[in-house]
């Protein structure tokens, strides 16, 4: 067995409250990580937050304007050159106290064939009553869960009770082997918030590496609601995005991506109908733009940070 040292990298943009929470719970963890990158994009400098944990073997970056793919590679560039296994975390998440602990109990013992483990995020949203059923007939999503299907999307990972090997895995709480980081980077493409990247990102490792969710590393994530007026820029990445993800791969069936499309467009119309609020409206706008995108400029990158 060999005992592997673990680096954290985390993107963050104008969350200080966040960070702080995170940046607390990584300070209570009962097996210590080698390192912790912050890759700062706020419009004001997070410096002085990371200045407080002065116990932590933190590495500041600083990356302007921001974009979340490139905010992660800069941290990978980062890394020191002890580190054997590195991953991202979210700045809104909570691990804990044994989180890592269990991460590194993981990869300890994991063979060469595993090229990336998530945590557990335990408050993940279950399915939906009437929207999952929804997603399932339109190929968006099934009941077999961590699975990328013919249609260019991906399933669902909740809260597992044993370790789970997948197809992806999600971007904001996941390492991965230093052989992978190396090799592999995030497609700078995907810029602002990043829709979609870390299935891009996942997906390609997939290919020619074992993935797992580690059901015992367990982490909260405390995710801000999507700001009203940003909804037209997320429904146009949602089409847009999902169109550059499969054309890139080639791997998917065109039927079944036009039909997961549609699929998008009828939820979101439909969530505004359900809530009666006007963000799923919004995001509906926002894929017939998208659309529209495509047509006149193929795809090119559509720029949004959400919240």
């Amino acid at each position: 067995m060999t005992e592997q040292r673990i680096a954290y990298v985390v993107p963050t943009k104008d969350r200080p409250v966040d960070l702080r929470k995170l940046l607390i719970s990584l300070s209570k963890q009962t097996v210590a990580p080698s390192q912790i990158v912050i890759v700062d994009g706020s419009d004001q400098p997070v410096e002085q937050i990371v200045n407080e944990f002065a116990e932590l073997p933190l590495t500041y970056v600083r990356e302007y304007p921001p974009s979340l793919a490139r905010q992660r590679n800069a941290g990978m560039a980062a890394l020191q050159d002890e580190i054997s296994v590195a991953g991202y975390l979210d700045d809104d998440l909570e691990l804990a106290e044994d989180a890592t602990e269990r991460m590194s109990a993981f990869w300890n013992c994991a063979g060469k064939e595993v090229g990336g483990a998530a945590f557990t995020i335990v408050n993940q949203p279950l399915r939906h009553p009437l929207f999952g059923k929804l997603a399932d007939v339109f190929l968006m999503n099934s009941q077999h869960q961590g699975k990328v299907l013919n249609s260019g999307f991906a399933t669902s990972i909740t809260p597992q009770k044993q370790d789970m090997q997948t197809d992806w895995l999600y971007g904001g709480a996941t390492l991965w082997r230093r052989e992978v980081v190396e090799r592999y980077q995030y497609d700078e493409w995907y810029i602002g918030h990043g829709y979609l990247e870390d299935l891009d990102f996942s997906y390609r490792v997939s290919r020619g590496h074992e993935l797992w969710v580690v059901a015992d590393a367990r982490v909260w994530h405390w995710p801000g609601q999507i700001l009203t007026r940003q909804n037209v820029k997320l429904g146009r990445q949602q089409v847009v995005n999902r169109i550059y993800f499969v054309r890139k791969s080639g791997d998917f069936r065109r039927l079944a991506v036009v039909w997961g499309l549609l699929g998008t467009c009828v939820r979101n119309g439909l969530e505004s109908v359900s809530n009666r609020k006007r963000d799923g409206l919004l995001r509906l706008w926002g894929n017939i733009l998208g659309f529209r995108d495509l047509l006149i400029s193929g795809t090119r990158s559509v720029e949004g940070v959400w919240k």
